[in-house]
Order: structure tokens, then sequence, then C-alpha cells
């Protein structure tokens, strides 16, 4: 009895059903009875028999062989086996009750629904209470005690609670195990059962209770449809099969799953999606290389449009559903991250996971925590490092598996490029699990990325479509060819008639170039400086034929609606001109509602010529057949081979067109330089972190202090070893190594009043001081932090509320005064229609009335007047009228400044204003600053009337499609998280299809973003405290 119970798995196999009756067999299932059977009850054992029968008619609708009730699970034998063991004990404990009763003299009655199965009970109450077979039962089911069933399986108490099988539990509530009764009080006698012919039930073995209990609980009906069951195993088991494989893949296999470790839905998606069917070898062979697989770092590059994102967006997706991580993907500007918001939304409602907005003055520090969701964070260059060191500050770094990094070369760009370096050195120091990702079209010293990141690298020259280079001189077209001696090697003539007229004016022979292909099939011309963008489209438009017009004369037609809508009825004379021919002009001049409106109509095939400046190379992928460079030349410097590269990546369609064409038009005078240019190498990236006197380097010891990632000289010197500053040594820090530039930064962090030495004995600890800690917390350029502490200070002691006039000015960008000299007569004019509040408020900070009426009239004054001072007031007046009227061109008109300009001063407006409310959330000095910036900045981000705020908090959707969308109905971000796509599309003038899915998905996650950081807050309050008292 007290041997020890051991189960032993002998097979996988499921047991065949043909096999013969042996010991193991449960008794009931016998043929050959074993034990005697009592003559005087015959009728009592039919009925037990009867009853039986009735039972496992029961148990057949569940299971088609009783026989086999553990199917495809291990067969359980030889004589130790759990079943064997229990038989053999129901057996003793029935040997012993009979023994026991016939010494005991008590009068019983044996009952035999089955020889091998019976039930003793006591006749009377002289009996004790606690026999020797009660001890002997207890002391084996010891641990079968009620206590047991508290675990059990919901399905089958919903089974054993199911009236329909009511009848299958044998035992009654007192009364729950087949043993002998434990209540003698209520036992009764055998003469009274004899008169009533009551025929108690035989006692089962434990084993078929263990039977009819697994029975029971796979019978259980399931609330869920089998389909939808099968589906859910299937991507669950494809994604279990693809973990698996990742943290056992060897270097002898590549072979991860069905999909590159995914599962076969996620194919799906982006077939419906994205409408790929099937990838490039080269993203195959990258996505099966070694150092994915074993999720080493990689830096990859290939040519413009070859692809690249595709694999990093798998690579992501592979993060996110197989290892259960977040993920960080960086994009260089905020157009290119809201436009991929809007297409990955659809892929994680369909997956289950968040895809948040990190741009502009988008995006929570530190992020929600996902509450089981996994989040894929999108970002811009700024943000993501804000990110980054939100998540080390609360020591969620471990949970990003994944860092992917688009256009990698602009680590060599300027203070944007420090800033990736500083995020990136941070994630390299802080998470050696974090896998970082690189890609770029242009890099030239790819090993000394390659040392920074600690990366592999891949690179290939495939593009989907064929490019072939030619440069224009004078009217002869030479095709480019590196193996020529001259570079060039002569194609063909332009074949154009050009009246003297046109020849004066088109002396570059631009006419000549893109109607050769044109309309029929799309061109970008990219020019030097934005008023040339103008003047080229022009100018066209001036020797194209009547015929261009007929062109999709409708599409046009609903295009110039489209952008005077958008322009609240005012529309810019150059598009009014160049629409109706098919062409448009492209940069930063135009707002950002209509550069999505331009960039929409020539994907579609409205427009079918852009002139344009280089930032659309590096932006949204918008290719053509021809591309033609209108000059070597970006405003007054020469082309680098990086963004000539850029800008002929552009040509050639994929699916579309067989070869792209580029078409370099160069002078005499350029020629040198054109073939130096077509010739060399790409340009190397230097580290920026000395960038505008080591200011990044100050920016990076400043945080790594701030966020306790190292707290004295030796370990910042640690850390900037792992730059690619150190990698880069020698060639920046020429006149003083890196551990002495590295020591007179922090000394200069000292002088500043941002850091400061532990005043704790024998410690000597570098910490940073509130100010430091609101500083990199702000993200606020050191330049400016003191500013921006006196200014805040000087406004709190006369803060001014009746307008938001001073709270505007407070958070002008500072680096924006130099873009712009005020206009002294509209300058005067505003500052007259200002309150009495307000001149006393622009006194106060500097300006006063008879200053601006003094310069207005051009008249000397001999007062010392701060400048910057004066400017910012000046871009401050243009804020609040825009806030007032929220209508650009008004206001661009009023002021004498392009409505582009306008567009970046309030984007930039918004942006500091967030940088200035976590500042102040620092100090506590500024505690009114909290709630007044939060709403200040709310306006700047979106500058519309409030009731479309909600609408417009939605990724790709601009002032006038919000407009669109309340007028018909769609209120609310709930209105259209809701929406029906094909109803939204109809209802909704001008918006298609997939645009109207795209923003069903961006609303549904919002809001599912939304409710996620409610929940969290509310998780908070709900929370108990961990260092509550206790008695």
């Amino acid at each position: 009895m007290s041997a020890e119970i051991k189960v032993k798995r002998q097979s996988s196999r499921k047991r065949s059903r043909d096999r013969r009756i042996s010991h193991l067999t449960p008794a009931r299932k016998r043929t050959s009875a074993s034990g005697r059977q009592c003559p005087d009850n015959t009728g009592q054992i039919e009925l037990s028999r009867a009853l039986d029968q009735s039972m496992d008619a029961k148990f057949s609708e569940y299971c088609s062989d009783p026989e086999d009730l553990f199917g495809d699970y291990d067969s359980i034998v030889s004589d130790s086996s759990f079943l064997a063991k229990l038989d053999r004990v129901g057996q003793n404990m029935r040997q012993h009750d009979i023994e026991h009763t016939t010494s005991s003299r008590c009068p019983v009655i044996l009952l035999a629904g089955n020889p091998d199965f019976t039930s003793l009970k006591s006749s009377t109450d002289n009996c004790p209470k606690q026999s020797c077979d009660d001890s002997m039962t207890e002391s084996f089911l010891e641990g079968f005690t009620d206590d047991a069933f508290l675990d059990m399986p919901s399905s089958q108490l919903a089974f054993l609670q199911d009236p329909q099988t009511a009848p299958m539990n044998c035992c009654t509530d007192e009364d729950k195990t087949s043993m002998p009764m434990r209540h003698p009080e209520k036992s009764v006698s055998t003469e009274d059962r004899n008169e009533n012919h009551i025929a108690p039930k035989a006692r089962k073995s434990v084993s078929d209770h263990l039977k009819r209990a697994m029975m029971a609980n796979a019978a259980t009906p399931s609330s869920v449809s089998r389909t939808a069951l099968q589906k859910e195993a299937v991507v669950t088991e494809e994604i279990s099969v693809a973990m698996q494989a990742m943290e056992s893949v060897s270097m002898a296999t590549t072979d991860l799953g069905p999909f590159f470790g995914l599962p076969t839905k996620v194919k799906e998606l982006i077939c419906n999606l994205k409408g790929i069917k099937d990838l490039y070898e080269w993203q195959k062979t990258c996505l099966n290389l070694d150092s994915v697989q074993q999720r080493r770092n990689l830096i990859y590059s290939l040519p413009t449009s070859g692809g690249k994102t595709l694999v990093a967006e798998i690579l992501i997706l592979k993060e996110l559903l197989c290892r259960k991580k977040d993920a960080l993907f960086i994009l260089p500007y905020v157009s290119l991250v809201q436009e991929k918001v809007r297409g990955l939304a659809s892929f994680g409602l369909e997956l289950d996971f968040m895809v948040e907005e990190y741009a502009g003055s988008k995006g929570r520090f530190p992020p929600v925590k996902g509450r089981g969701k996994r989040s894929l964070y999108i970002a811009t260059i700024e943000k993501a490092h804000g990110l980054v060191n939100s998540l080390i500050e609360t020591n969620r770094l471990g949970n990003v598996g994944l860092v992917v990094v688009d256009e990698l070369h602009m680590l060599g760009d300027g203070s944007r490029g420090a800033i990736i370096e500083m995020t990136l050195a941070k994630v390299l120091y802080i998470s050696k699990s974090t896998q970082i990702i690189g890609m770029s079209a242009t890099l030239g010293n790819l090993q000394d990325i390659q040392k920074f990141l600690k990366a592999e690298s891949y690179t290939n020259d495939f593009r989907p479509v064929e490019l072939k280079e030619y440069v224009k001189l004078k009217d002869s077209i030479y095709e480019v060819d590196p193996k020529e001696e001259e570079c060039f090697r002569f194609s063909r003539v332009l074949n154009f008639k050009y009246s003297s007229a046109m020849q004066k004016i088109d002396q570059d022979h631009i006419v000549a170039l893109v109607t050769e292909v044109i309309p029929s099939q799309s061109c970008l011309v990219f020019c030097p400086t934005k008023k040339n963008c103008e003047n080229v489209a022009g100018m066209i438009c001036k020797y194209l034929k009547e015929d261009f017009i007929q062109h999709k004369q409708a599409e046009k037609a609903v295009l110039l609606g489209e952008l005077r809508s958008s322009g609240n009825g005012s529309l810019c004379p150059v598009l009014k001109k160049t629409v109706p021919y098919g062409l448009a002009y492209h940069h930063s001049g135009l707002t950002s509602e209509e550069r999505k409106l331009v960039e929409e109509a020539y994907s579609a095939g409205v427009l079918c010529l852009l002139t344009c400046t280089s930032t659309l190379a590096a932006g949204i992928n918008l290719p053509a057949r021809r591309v033609i460079l209108r000059s070597p030349y970006v405003a007054a410097d020469f082309l680098k081979r990086s963004q000539y590269k850029q800008m002929v990546g552009r040509a050639g369609r994929a699916g579309i067109d067989t070869h792209g064409e580029s078409i370099l038009i160069l002078q005499d005078k350029d020629k040198v330089l054109v073939k130096k240019l077509l010739s060399a190498p790409m340009e190397i990236c230097i580290s920026n972190l000395m960038h505008s006197d080591g200011k990044g380097v100050l920016s990076l010891i400043l945080s790594v202090i701030g966020l306790n990632i190292t707290n004295s000289l030796e370990q910042i010197r640690d850390f900037m070893s792992g730059t690619l500053l150190s990698v880069q040594e020698k060639q920046v820090c020429l006149e003083r190594s890196l551990w002495e530039v590295t020591q007179e930064c922090v000394e200069l962090l000292k002088e500043k009043g941002l850091v400061t030495v532990s005043t704790e004995p024998q410690d000597g600890s570098l910490q940073v001081t509130k100010l430091g800690r609101a500083t990199y917390k702000g993200s606020v350029d050191l330049t400016y932090c003191d500013l921006l502490y006196r200014d805040l200070s000087k406004g709190l002691e006369s803060l001014m509320l009746n307008s938001f006039l001073h709270l505007i000015y407070l958070v002008t960008p500072y680096d924006m005064v130099s873009q712009c000299k005020p206009d002294w007569m509209v300058y005067f004019r505003q500052f007259t229609m200002l309150s009495a509040a307000e001149q006393k408020m622009c006194a106060a900070v500097g300006v006063s009335e008879s200053f601006v009426a003094r310069k207005a009239a051009g008249q000397n004054v001999k007062k010392n007047v701060d400048q910057v001072v004066v400017s910012r007031l000046y871009l401050a007046l243009v804020l609040q009228s825009l806030l007032k009227e929220t209508d650009l061109w008004s206001v661009a008109d009023r002021f004498q400044l392009s409505r582009g300009f306008i567009q970046t001063l309030l984007s930039s407006s918004s942006v500091f204003c967030s940088c200035v409310l976590h500042f102040t959330e620092e100090l506590e000095e500024f505690w009114p600053f909290k709630a007044l910036l939060t709403e200040l900045t709310r306006r700047l981000t979106y500058c519309v009337q409030a009731e479309l705020i909600p609408l417009m908090e939605v990724a790709g959707v601009m002032e006038r499609r919000a407009k669109l969308l309340y007028n018909a109905g769609y209120k609310t971000l709930a209105h259209l998280a809701n929406a029906d796509p094909n109803v939204l599309a109809k209802t909704v003038e001008n918006l298609f299809k997939k645009q109207a899915n795209q923003i069903v998905a961006s609303a549904k996650m919002l809001l599912n973003e939304k409710a996620d950081a409610l929940q969290e807050e509310m998780d908070d309050l709900l929370m108990m405290p961990l260092d509550l008292l206790s008695l």
C-alpha cells in the first residue's frame, strides 16, 4: 500500500485497440468474474448492471471507443503502472472490507453490481464511527481529498455540472468517494433495504473514476468554433516552430519555417496590403544570413529602390511575433514616419501588436506598457533618442529586441548624425541582447561603421530595374562609362526643333528632354533651388501642346479643387497654371497638405512631371521613368556623390519600366568636376559628436551621467570608447586625444552648473544638477539651456495669461530667429493691434512700441535692444495670428512670408514647446507651466479648430480631410475606428479605398493605444503599495 506509484513513458504511439485482455484491464471490462455473488440479491445485481450499461452508453456519446481512453497519449504499462496499482489497491481494500466485516460481526450486506466492485455499509449505529476500514481508506486516499479537486480543469467542472451528465456522478454530495460510508448515523438496516427494495450502488475503483474524469474533461463542448480553433492552432504552431528554430539554429541550416520563421499569414498580408507576391533573390539571401538567424548586428547596403525596407519589416515582424520583443524603427523625416505608421497599422491589427508614432510632438515618454502586446515604435531621429533615454531610465530597454536604422549614412550629417550616434552607443552599452540593423544606399567607409556597431555587412548592387546614366552637353547626349578615358561615350543628338525665342528661354533643352517621356510616362526634374523649381515648371508649360491639357483632365480638375480646399479657397498661382498640363513643383515652400496632395496625384499618374529639390530624393519614394538633374549643384554647393546617387536612384519603376534613365545637364565649365563626381568613391561618414565645438560630446556625457549609466571619469572613458568617434579618433581628434576631450567636457559641464561632484565623503561620483536633468530630459540644446531658464524665470514673475502671446513667445524656437528678418512696417502694424496688456508684456521682454515705431519710420535707434528678442517676438506674433485664424494663407500674406516657412515655424514651435514642457517638469519652480504648456503644445501641433483635433491625431489625416470627415459624420476617433472602410470611401469625397483602409486601421491602433494608457493609469491606482505596513 505504501509503495511509490511510478509512471513510465513507454511509447508515443497510439495503443492497438485489438490488444488482449491482461491483468491491466479494468475489472469491469474483464469477461470472467473474479468476485463472489450473493444469490439472494439477483435483482440488485441486474439493476447495478443495467446502471453500468446506461452509463457506458452515455460515455459512448463522447468517446467512440471506451477502451482507448488515452488517445495519442503515452501508454502506461508494466506492473508498476499507475492503473495497475490502483486496481490492486482497490482489490485489497475490498478484501480487507470483507474480512473486517466478518470479524466484527456487524450485520452487513454484500452488494455486487459487478463482482469486483463492492460497497459495505453498517446496519446499525452501534458500530464504531472510526473503523479500521476508514483508517485504511484514508491512509491511501489522503491526497484525494476534496481539496485536491480545487485545481480541476474548468472544462471538467463544466461537464460534471451539466444536468445531462449529472447521472454519471455516482456519488452524492454526502458521499463523494467510492469508499465505506463515513456517516453511520445515516445508515439503514438490512431489513429496511430489503423492504424498500433499494439496490445500493456498487463502489467503483479509483482507476474507473480517473478514466471517467478524463472522458468528462475531453467531452466538454467548446464555445469557440472548430474552424477558429484550427486557424489559431496553425498560426500558434508556426510561431512555436519558428521560435524553436531560432533557438536551435545551426550553421548548417537556414530553414526557419514557412515564411522566414513567420506564419504564412504574414506572407498573405504582405501580398494583400503591399501587393508583393514574392521576394527578390537578394532579399531571400539576406534574410537567411547566419548573422540574421543568430541575431548578430548587421549593416546591409543596396542602391535606392532595391527593396531594403521590406527586409527590415520582415525582421521587425519576426522580433514582435517570434521573440515577443518590442522593436524600434528609426526614420529620418516626419513624413516617412507617418507613411510607415499608416502602412504598418493594418499589420498590427491583424497580428496583434501596437504601432506607435514618435514624430514631431507626438510620443509618450516612457511609452505605455503593452499589457501583453508587443510594440513597434516608429520614430524620427530626435524622438528615438528621447525614447531610448526614457526606456533606460525605467529599466525597460531590454524589452526592445531590435533597433532598425534607415539611411544609416546620416551618421555623417551634422547634429542629426550626432544624435544617431548617441542613441546607438547607448543601446550597444546598455542592452547587449538588442540587435541593431542598419541600412543605406550610400556608405563609403563601411568598415568604420561595422567596427562601431560590432556588425557584419551585406552588400549587393541589385536594382529591380536597370539604370542607364547619361549626361547632356550642349545638344548631345553621352552615356556615362567610367571605363572610358573621358568617362563619357557619345550616344545621340537631341532631335527637337527650337525656335530662336524658345532657344533663348530653354537653353538647356529641358522641354526636349521631358517631352520624350511625358505624358504617358513620368519624369522628375531636380533643380538647385526652390525658386528654380517654380520657374522651370512654368517654363515647360509655356511650350507644351494643348493635347497635354486633355490628358486626364477630369482628375486634374479634382486635384485643383482639393488644392484650393486645402488653402481655404486660396490656390498657388504657379500650381493653378501647371496642374492642367500635368505638372507641379515640390519643395519645402509648399504646405504639408499641398505636398501630400501633389505626391498622391503623381503616384496615381494624374501628374506626370515634378520639378523638385534634392530633399525629394531622400524622402518619400516617388520613382520615375526619367530623372533629369537640372544642374550639378545644390544651392551654391557642388553635388556630392551620395546626393547624386540618391537622385538618379529614383529612375526606374519596378513592375512598370524595363529600365530607368538619368540625365545630368552640365556646362563646359563643370565638365572636369562632373568627371570626378561620376568616378569618385562614396563619401565617408565622419562622427559628428565634435560638431559645433564638441556640442555632441557635451550632450552625450550629460545624459549618460543623468541616466546613471556612468558616474565617474573612468566609466565615461569606457563608454566613449564604444562610439564612432573613438573608432575615428585619429581622423577627428587631431589636436588632442579623445580622453582629453572627455575631461575638458566634464569640466565645462561643471562650470555650466549642469554636473556636480557628490558631497558624500570618499565618494566623488559625478551627478547631474536639477538644471542638468531638465536639459537632457527636455532635449534642450546646451547652447540655449541657460537662456531658456532665464526667460522662463523672468516670465514667471509677470506671466500674462489673458492671451497666448506670452506663452508663445517663451516657446518660439531660438534657432528660427536667424531665418527671418522682420518687416518693420508689418511689425508696427501688428504691434499697434495688440491689447494694452499685450503691449505691456512686449515692453517687459524688451521691445517697446516707440522702438518699433522708430524702426518702421527708418530712424536710427540709439538704445541698445537685443535683436534676438526683437526677432523672436516678431515670430511669436506670426504664431499668435496663426492660432487665432488657423488660415495659413492669410497669415503668410499679411507678414509677407512664404507659407512653407510658416508651416516650418509652426511645426518647430510645437516640437520646442514639447521640449520646454519636459524641461519645466523637472524644475519645481516652474510648476505652473505644466498645465499651460500641455494645452499649448496640442494647439500648436494641429493649429485647427478644436473639434478637428481628435481626427487629426490619426496618422495621415490633414486639415482638409479632417473637415470632410467631420462633415460626413465622423466626428470622433471612435467614429473613425469603428467605420466601415467601404462606406467611408463612398461617403468622403476623393477618398480611395486603400486610403480609407489605412485611416480606419490607424484610428483603431490609436484608440487601442489610448485605451492601454488609461488602463495602465488605472492599474497604477489600484496597485497595492509594496511598502504597506502590516501588523
